[in-house]
């Protein structure tokens, strides 16, 4: 039961994730609320690892979010999930694109989805922000401002930009430094 569960949430992301890899954050925030298949705290972790290794973010996300609720074969029934639903547009759309490309309304319908793209991104960026830099359940359990801020990973990241803005290098090279950093400092 759990591997067709996967594959219906998963399939669902894949189906409205329009934008990439960051747009299917909100959608993941939204699954971890509802199943438990896995944190916010462990989605922000896939976010860092999907952005390290090969492949796109999103299959990547898929493929740890399904083995993290259901095993090795959780992890390719929630990828496939996610995958279908492009598939299906890709080939539905390169049979009928050369027909319509220069239609009006499929231009603006094109140009109406960048809006909604970007407003996934933001959501998305919030999200990890919200957990790399607030711990709110401490907060609330407090209500302590000072427990609301997470002031290593605040200073870690000034510092990085900072760095950023100075010394051009590869974004491997700043990957690998923050690996380091969280390594030895345990961010």
């Amino acid at each position: 039961m759990i591997y067709l569960l996967l594959y219906i949430e998963f399939f669902k992301i894949g189906l409205f994730a329009v934008g990439g890899g960051l747009a299917t954050l909100p959608f993941l925030y939204q699954l971890s609320l509802k199943t438990g298949w896995f944190t916010t705290h462990q989605l922000a972790d896939m976010v860092a690892v999907s952005e390290i290794t090969p492949g796109p973010l999103g299959i990547n996300m898929a493929t740890f979010s399904g083995f993290n609720a259901g095993g090795i074969l959780g992890g390719i029934v929630a990828t496939l999930g996610i995958v279908t639903p492009s598939v299906i547009v890709i080939i539905i759309v390169a049979g009928i694109l050369n027909k319509f490309i220069k239609n009006k309304y499929v231009a603006d319908a094109f140009t109406g989805l960048r809006p909604a793209v970007c407003a996934l991104i933001t959501i998305a960026v919030w999200e990890i922000v919200k957990v790399s830099v607030f711990d709110i359940q401490l907060y609330e359990q407090t209500l302590n401002i000072k427990d609301l801020f997470l002031f290593k990973n605040i200073i870690y990241l000034a510092l990085l930009f900072a760095l950023i803005r100075k010394v051009k290098l590869h974004p491997i090279a700043y990957i690998g430094l923050s690996a380091l950093l969280g390594i030895f400092v345990r961010f």
